[in-house]
């Protein structure tokens, strides 16, 4: 079968021109690209190499209905991260820190924070209530570079995200009989505040609000956190937490009394208590098997 060269050759020129015409952008008077052209004007570039979308237009996976006759265990835990630890650094990414995520999702009507009166979530804030979260005023002395006059300045005081030290989760640990499946479910997460003196001694810590973690799930799911081992595959902080991909120790479990570990424990018997509490739920689904 003999082939025409001179038409294959004419055949492939007039593919490549056309492809050609097609993929220059069409410009106006000014030698400037069209709308039409699919060129995106910005008054800033890209400070990237490609479009990072995978995380923005990820669909959130509901949770598994969990039948109460399937749970037959069941241990309720809080627990602390410290992101001054090495595995807690995305918590203090500056470009995306975690405590700015969830208030200004609060802020925009995503998220409802509550109170911390308790950990129930049962007292709703309001949106100023949220704004002037964490936020002080305080009054400083100026003096007039003309007059030399003293005035009194009122000076506000945002919330810095550096300030935010630890944060506290509360979280349910039980043995599913459908799955035969030791499981954990986040139930709330709340930022931890350090107060200090006018000497600059610390006081005390405190819980700024409780955010409802199943409520936030959406939220979190879209945005990025910093992945220490591939800038190319950025995880969701809906992923870190369901990975649990980081370090805390436990504060408290459920109890009779209602009472904290640093409440009958002191000293380094505290991180001795805690450990004792995680090995006694992963005891719990190993014993029910037979080896």
């Amino acid at each position: 079968m003999k082939v025409n060269l001179k038409l294959v050759s004419l055949c492939i020129m007039s593919f490549l021109f056309s492809a050609t015409m097609f993929a220059q952008p069409v410009l106006n008077e000014s030698g400037e690209p069209t709308e039409s052209s699919g060129e995106v004007d910005e008054d800033t570039p890209r400070d990237d190499i490609y479009d990072r979308d995978i995380i923005k237009d990820r669909r959130l996976l509901s949770y598994d209905h969990i039948r109460e006759a399937d749970v037959f265990w069941e241990k309720r835990i809080w627990r602390i991260i410290d992101v001054r630890e090495k595995m807690n650094k995305p918590f203090t990414w500056p470009e995306n820190p975690f405590i700015n995520i969830l208030l200004n999702a609060a802020m925009e009507g995503e998220v409802q924070l509550y109170s911390t009166l308790d950990d129930k979530f049962t007292t709703k804030l309001e949106i100023d209530e949220v704004s002037s979260m964490g936020s002080s005023v305080d009054t400083i002395i100026t003096f007039d570079p003309d007059t030399y006059e003293e005035k009194i300045k009122v000076v506000r005081n945002d919330l810095n995200w550096e300030d935010i030290k630890r944060f506290r989760l509360k979280e349910v640990w039980f043995f599913d009989e459908e799955t035969s499946m030791l499981q954990v479910r986040l139930l709330g997460i709340a930022p931890l505040k350090e107060e200090y003196d006018d000497n600059g001694n610390f006081k005390f810590e405190y819980p700024m609000f409780w955010a409802y973690y199943p409520d936030c799930r959406e939220v979190m799911s879209r945005q990025s956190a910093y992945n220490p081992l591939n800038d190319a595959q950025r995880m969701s902080w809906e992923d870190i937490m369901e990975m649990r991909f980081f370090s805390s120790y436990i504060m408290k479990e459920s109890n009779v009394y209602d009472r904290r570990i640093q409440d009958y424990k002191a000293g380094v018997d505290i991180l001795f208590e805690a450990e004792k509490i995680q090995e006694t739920i992963f005891n719990f689904e190993h014993d029910l098997w037979t080896f």
